[in-house]
Parts: C-alpha cells; structure tokens; sequence
C-alpha cells in the first residue's frame, strides 16, 4: 500500500476569501464542488490544502485526507486494529472512494482513492 498524498483539511466559512489568501502563496484552485474547494501548488502538484464548509455525505469535517493507491487494502487492516471507523467505505458521486477513521489524538482521518 502506497500514499499518494496528504491533505490538511481547514474549516472555513469564508472559503473564497481563503482562496484568495492561498493564492497570494502560490495556490490555484484544483476542485470546487462548493462545499470543499482544493487549492493546490502551481510548482508541485500534490502540495495541497482544502476548504471545507462542511461534508457531503459525512458527518464530519475530516482533520486530513491521505490518498492511498488501495482504499480497500487500507480500510480492512483499519479496522482490523480496532480503530474508530467514523464514516462507512463508500463510493462518492464525485469519483472517489473513502472512508473516515478516528486517528489515536481523535482527529478524523478521510482517506480515499480515486476510482
């Protein structure tokens, strides 16, 4: 199993504003379904952060997404540990699929793969 990347999920009410501040360090905007708007790095990429208002289906704001090539292989040995599974594994209309885990510190921990 291999991870692809680490996001930092932010809580904001003012993701357009949030936008704008992260473009003043060198982000653009990389997704925007309204409710989550991913900035990521013009140089590298996978250098990423995310604003979020909310989840859409979930029902919590994950603390960070880690994306890992096999969310299957990771969900199973997850939850084989005995590790809080706080959103079920699921496919997204948006193309991913995912599921939220309660880190040991308690913060959740969204992770996917895109189908």
């Amino acid at each position: 199993m291999a991870v692809r990347r680490v996001v930092p999920n932010v809580r904001s009410q003012r993701p357009q504003e949030g936008r704008r501040f992260y473009g003043l360090l060198g982000f653009e905007e990389a997704m925007n379904l309204g409710w989550i708007v991913t900035l990521a790095s013009t140089a590298v990429p996978t250098a990423q952060v995310s604003l979020m208002t909310g989840d859409a289906t979930a029902p919590v704001v994950p603390d960070m997404s880690v994306e890992v090539d096999d969310v299957d292989e990771v969900y199973e040995a997850v939850r084989a540990s005995g590790a809080e599974i706080v959103h079920p594994l699921q496919d997204e209309e948006w193309g991913v699929r995912r599921f939220f885990a309660r880190d040991p510190d308690g913060r959740v921990v969204n992770v996917l793969s895109h189908r």
